[in-house]
């Protein structure tokens, strides 16, 4: 049985990663800081083979001590600070946890180095927020970078670090630059997922609203099911490589709000979208559109869920959750 070790468990990407290897028979570990993780419960209700250890990205001692404990044949970083406005707010932690969190983390799998005949490998989940603003569309592995947030930043290290670890030490490290992922486990935060919460609230009149920022931002939005899929097979090649995941096409969030009140049975979305300046970046990533050919020339990978079955995806299942806890107040 392989054992795989997840950072970043109780995110969207670990909780669909988590679901995926247990189902391939891996035995699978996710680090958490702290048994008292509010989170902890959720994620060992949805997957019960799971198993916890202890760990922070913040803590080089602490990782190698749960390298060390897992012996892993495989370990995923996917913990981040993830959300890109919140990084402008917490730039120094968006540093330390997204950028420094995976050179612990690799100097970790690097100490430990698993068997002469099996040594780790190591995925580090990378970002098309790295190319920001960008110098060519659509966006491939050669693209240069231009980070246009502390979050963008600190994954450039992130994935520079990897590289480097790969080339000096050999180590089987491999980066998914992923465009912009989504799915009903997406944090409300998020714009897809807020909005598809928000209109959920909407048809059922618990609110009148939505605040949103830019509305003209575009972005390659895929699933995140099938993103995680591309995450195991880039370690299951024999040679360590980079490789970028997303849909190759573009839409920006007023053709998702188009879609999602298209859904819901409305004929407009704008008499209930207001904008509001505080969701405004300082400094703005406008259009983002990945070339994922490499991705489907050396691992096979193709995106199944297209743009509509994600949104209407994530609706059906807003409308469900707001609807339950409607029915359980009465």
């Amino acid at each position: 049985m392989k054992r795989a070790l997840v950072t970043g468990i109780t995110g969207q990407d670990g909780r669909h990663l988590a679901d995926l290897l247990t189902a391939k028979g891996y035995q699978v570990f996710g680090l958490i800081r702290g048994q008292a993780n509010p989170k902890a419960e959720m994620i060992l209700d949805e997957n019960p083979a799971l198993e916890l250890v202890d760990g922070d990205l913040r803590d080089l001692s602490s990782l190698i001590a749960a390298v060390e404990q897992v012996q892993p044949d495989e370990v995923y970083n996917l913990g981040a600070i993830s959300f890109v406005q919140l990084s402008f707010k917490q730039a120094e932690l968006t540093a330390e946890i997204t950028g420094l969190g995976v050179l612990r983390m690799i100097e970790a799998v690097r100490i430990v180095g698993g068997t002469d005949n099996n040594p780790i490998r190591f995925y580090q989940a990378s970002s098309s927020e790295m190319f920001g603003k960008v110098r060519e569309t659509p966006q491939s592995e050669t693209t240069p970078f231009h980070p246009r947030s502390p979050y963008g930043v600190a994954k450039v290290f992130g994935h520079y670090t990897t590289l480097n670890y790969r080339e000096a030490y050999g180590i089987h490290a491999s980066s998914g630059i992923l465009f912009n992922h989504e799915g009903p486990r997406r944090g409300l935060e998020f714009v897809t997922r807020k909005i598809t919460n928000s209109l959920a609230r909407i048809k059922l009149g618990l609110q009148d609203e939505i605040s949103l920022g830019n509305l003209d931002a575009a972005r390659d939005w895929g699933y995140a099911g099938d993103y995680v899929e591309a995450m195991w097979m880039m370690l299951q090649q024999d040679v360590p490589d980079d490789y970028v995941i997303a849909t190759g096409e573009t839409h920006t969030i007023r053709e998702f709000l188009d879609v999602a009140f298209r859904i819901a049975g409305y004929d407009s979305w704008e008499p209930f979208v207001k904008h509001d300046t505080r969701f405004d970046r300082p400094a703005e990533v406008d259009l983002l559109m990945g070339d994922a050919s490499k991705a489907k020339a050396k691992l096979g990978w193709t995106p199944k869920v297209t743009f509509e079955e994600l949104v209407r995806m994530m609706y059906e299942s807003d409308l469900a959750i707001e609807t339950a806890k409607m029915e359980q107040g009465r």
